[in-house]
C-alpha cells in the first residue's frame, strides 16, 4: 500500500497472501481498521503495518471503499505469513526470447523459478535472459540449485577453500531445466554474493553471455564466535572460488574504509560510465572451459561491458523520484482511470507500444510536483524528459498489472542503462559465435 494526502491506497494484493484470497484489489482504500478511523489522521506506514500485523491465524477487520461503489466494503482478514516473492518480473520479450528478473536468492526461489521456466517454456522460449540486476545474494543452496538450472550433471558449479580449510567442491547434478538454449545474464555493480557463484558458473563453462558490469565482489565463508556476553563474532574461515579458480570476494588490501566505499571509488573513477576507465589486472588471468581469457581480482567482470548512462539524469529527476511524485501520479491516475485504462490496454504489450505520457496525465504529474515542492526547471526537463516520462509510464503500468509488466516497459527502451537491448542483440547477432558458444543454439 502506499499513503498519499492522508488516504491508504492498496497499491498490489500480494500472490498468495491473505488479502488476495479475499478479494482486496489494487486501487481500494482501506478506511478502517478493527473500529479506528485510519483515513485523513495523519497515519504513517509504520502506523498502518502496527494495526494490521499480528500472530498467524488471528484475525483483523478492515473496512474498504472501493472507486464504484457507495458503501464500505468490510473484509476481515486472517493473518497470515507474507510470501516475499524472489521472482520479480517474468515475460516473453520476443515470440523465442524469455526474461526472468531475480530480485533475492531466498528459500523460496527455486520453486518460482521453476514455474517461471515452465510457463515461459509453453508460451515458446527457446533463449533466455536472466536478469540479476541489483540481486544482493542470499542462500548458497539456492544459487547452487539455480547454477544446476543451466549445467551439466558433475559440473563443478562453485568451490570454497580457506587458510585452515580445504577445498570443498560443489557440482551440478543431472537433468537442469535449461541446459539447452541461449543464455544470457545480466549483472550490475549490485550483484552480489549467490548472484556471483551463478554468473561465475555460467561464465567460466561458456553456459552463456555475461552482459552489463562488474559485480559486487563478496563472496566470504563465515562461521558466528559467540562471545560470553551473548555477542558474536563473524569469524571468517574460507572463500568462494569460480570453477576457473577466480576468488568473488573483493580484496581488503586497502583497508575497511576503502572497501565501504569503493562501490563510489567505482563510479567516480568512472568504472561504471566507461569502458576505458577499466584496468583488469593482468597477473589475475583465468580461462573459461573453452579457452576465454576472464579477469579475477574480485567479482565476475561481464563479457560485454554495458555503462551506466547518465546524461538524462538532472536535479530535477532526482528531485521527482526522490519526494514520490511519480509515484503519487501514477497512484493518482490510476485510481481515476482503471478501468479506461484496462479497457484501451487490455494486455501489458499493447500499454507498452501504445500509451502515451500527454494531456492530463503531465498536467496531473506537475501539479503533484507543485505539492511536494518541486519546481520545474525546463532546461532540465528537456534534459530528461524521456527518461521522466517512462518511469512514469512504468510505475502506471506496475499499478495497473504487477511488477513484471513495470519491467516489460522500462527494459526495451531504458535510457539509463542498455544492458537488456544489448541482451536482445547478443541473442540476435553473431555474438554467441564469436565467444565460441554456438554450440548451445
Amino acid at each position: 500500500f502506499n499513503i498519499i494526502r492522508d488516504t491508504i491506497y492498496v497499491v498490489d494484493a500480494i500472490a498468495g497472501g491473505p488479502s488476495e484470497r479475499l478479494g482486496i484489489r489494487a486501487g481500494d482504500r482501506i478506511v478502517r481498521i478493527e473500529d479506528e478511523v485510519v483515513a485523513g489522521v495523519g497515519f504513517r506506514n509504520s502506523d498502518v503495518m502496527d494495526r494490521l500485523r499480528g500472530r498467524k491465524g488471528t484475525k483483523v477487520q478492515v473496512g474498504i471503499l472501493r472507486r464504484g461503489t457507495r458503501d464500505l466494503l468490510d473484509f476481515t482478514i486472517t493473518r497470515d505469513k507474507i510470501p516475499i516473492h524472489s521472482v520479480e518480473a517474468s515475460y516473453m520479450a520476443s515470440p523465442r526470447i524469455g526474461y526472468l528478473k531475480v530480485s533475492r536468492f531466498s528459500a523460496t526461489t527455486m520453486k518460482e523459478f521453476r514455474e517461471a521456466l515452465a510457463e515461459l517454456r509453453r508460451s515458446g522460449m527457446q533463449d533466455l535472459i536472466l536478469d540479476l540486476q541489483g540481486n544482493g545474494g542470499g542462500y548458497l543452496r539456492t544459487a547452487v540449485e539455480m547454477a544446476d538450472e543451466f549445467l551439466g550433471e558433475r559440473q563443478l558449479i562453485v568451490y570454497t577453500e580457506g587458510r585452515s580449510s580445504p577445498r570443498d567442491n560443489t557440482y551440478a547434478t543431472a537433468a537442469g531445466g535449461f541446459e539447452q538454449g541461449r543464455l544470457v545474464v545480466l549483472i550490475d555493480e549490485g550483484s552480489a554474493s549467490a548472484s556471483e557463484i551463478v554468473t561465475g558458473a555460467v561464465q567460466d563453462w561458456d553456459r552463456g553471455v555475461v552482459i552489463g558490469r562488474r559485480s559486487f565482489g563478496k563472496g566470504l565463508v563465515q562461521r558466528p564466535v559467540m562471545l560470553p556476553d551473548g555477542s558474536a563474532v563473524r569469524l571468517t574461515v574460507s572463500r568462494y572460488y569460480t570453477p576457473s579458480g577466480r576468488c568473488i570476494q573483493k580484496p581488503y588490501d586497502e583497508g575497511v574504509e576503502a572497501y565501504r566505499k569503493e562501490r563510489v571509488e567505482r563510479l567516480s573513477k568512472g568504472e561504471l560510465t566507461s569502458a576505458d576507465s577499466i584496468h583488469p589486472i593482468d597477473t589475475m588471468r583465468y580461462y573459461t572451459m573453452n579457452k576465454r581469457i576472464v579477469y579475477g581480482g574480485g567479482g565476475v567482470m561481464p563479457d560485454l561491458f554495458v555503462p551506466l548512462d547518465t546524461s538524462q539524469s538532472s536535479p530535477l529527476f532526482s528531485a521527482l523520484v526522490r519526494r514520490g511524485v511519480l509515484n503519487t501520479t501514477a497512484i493518482s491516475f490510476v485510481d481515476a482511470h482503471r478501468q479506461r485504462l484496462l479497457g484501451s490496454y487490455p494486455e501489458v504489450s499493447s500499454f507498452q507500444q501504445d500509451f502515451q505520457v500527454e494531456g492530463e496525465l503531465y498536467d496531473l504529474l506537475w501539479s503533484e510536483a507543485s505539492k511536494e515542492g518541486v519546481e520545474r526547471s525546463e532546461t532540465d526537463l528537456e534534459r530528461s524528459r524521456e527518461l521522466i516520462e517512462l518511469r512514469l509510464k512504468a510505475l502506471i503500468a506496475r499499478d495497473l498489472w504487477n511488477t513484471s509488466a513495470y519491467w516489460q516497459v522500462i527494459n526495451p527502451t531504458n535510457p539509463v542503462d542498455h544492458s537488456f537491448q544489448r541482451a536482445i542483440e547478443a541473442l540476435s547477432d553473431d555474438t554467441f559465435e564469436r565467444l565460441g558458444l554456438a554450440e548451445r543454439r
